[in-house]
């Protein structure tokens, strides 16, 4: 199928760099003429492709994606085949934080036996979209901050830690691509000064949460791998860092140990 040349020339014109793609995608998921020239105006106004056709292709699942809601990024698919490969094969107690569409909780749950999944973020427009993609799972999701919605039975449980928060600093977001800046919670991109604020506050509060011999995992950039390393190793974790070179992902990973 030939994408509509008309609907490429304009989102070319907008910027767009797979305009071939982007129209063919834009096709498929509008039902009359009119919405297509709706959502091809929504598109070239900047709004992320994901959000206008209102799903992200992650881990060779689609997960919905709301507007206004961050959108799955195909680097932290390497956060996911981490967490699955450091897990326990069986019955594992995954928490997803920060989980935005909750596409990494749902992600790791799906390649997990009998894994039961448990997903928090502090923005409504996330929780609501995440209950759409945790919800078929199997999986719950709470609203509030970090570990403060979740249960308190979940305390010493958690086997995947998965916590996918900003790591952007705040002199750097304005650096970002427009779509994301405009587009995004601010909550989901700025990570304070050195951009490890909350990730700091999580790992050092995760051993609380974590079984022993379970995993806190968290996508950092490369620089900041080492600074992360240091904040888990302090919270009584053992920390590793793995690299992906092809997608350039960083993640870092925090062990407790299995006598406490």
């Amino acid at each position: 199928m030939s994408p509509d040349q008309a609907v490429v020339a304009r989102l070319r014109a907008a910027g767009c760099v797979f305009a071939e793609d982007e129209a063919l995608l834009l096709a498929g998921a509008a039902r009359t003429p009119a919405e297509l020239d709706a959502m091809v105006g929504q598109r070239a106004g900047g709004l992320p492709l994901e959000q206008v056709v209102g799903w992200a292709q992650f881990c060779g699942m689609r997960i919905f994606v709301d507007p206004g809601v961050f959108v799955p990024r195909r680097r932290s698919e390497f956060l996911a085949e981490t967490a699955v490969s450091l897990a326990a094969k069986d019955g594992a107690v995954i928490v997803d934080l920060c989980c935005g569409t909750g596409a990494l909780g749902v992600a790791v749950a799906a390649r997990l036996t009998g894994a039961r999944l448990h997903a928090a973020d502090v923005d409504p427009a996330a929780v609501a979209c995440a209950r759409r993609n945790v919800g078929p799972a199997g999986g719950r999701v709470y609203q509030g901050d970090l570990f403060d919605p979740l249960p308190d039975v979940l305390r010493g449980t958690v086997t995947v830690l998965i916590c996918n928060a900003p790591y952007v600093p705040t002199g750097e977001v304005r650096f970002l691509p427009p779509e994301a800046r405009d587009h995004e919670p601010r909550t989901a991109l700025d990570g304070g000064p050195d951009g490890l604020s909350v990730l700091r506050e999580v790992a050092a509060r995760a051993p609380r949460w974590l079984a022993p011999g379970g995993q806190l995992l968290v996508e950092t950039s490369r620089s900041q791998a080492p600074l992360m390393a240091h904040a888990m190793s302090a919270a009584g974790l053992t920390a590793a860092v793995h690299g992906h070179e092809e997608s350039g992902a960083t993640v870092v990973a925090g062990s407790l140990g299995r006598t406490r």
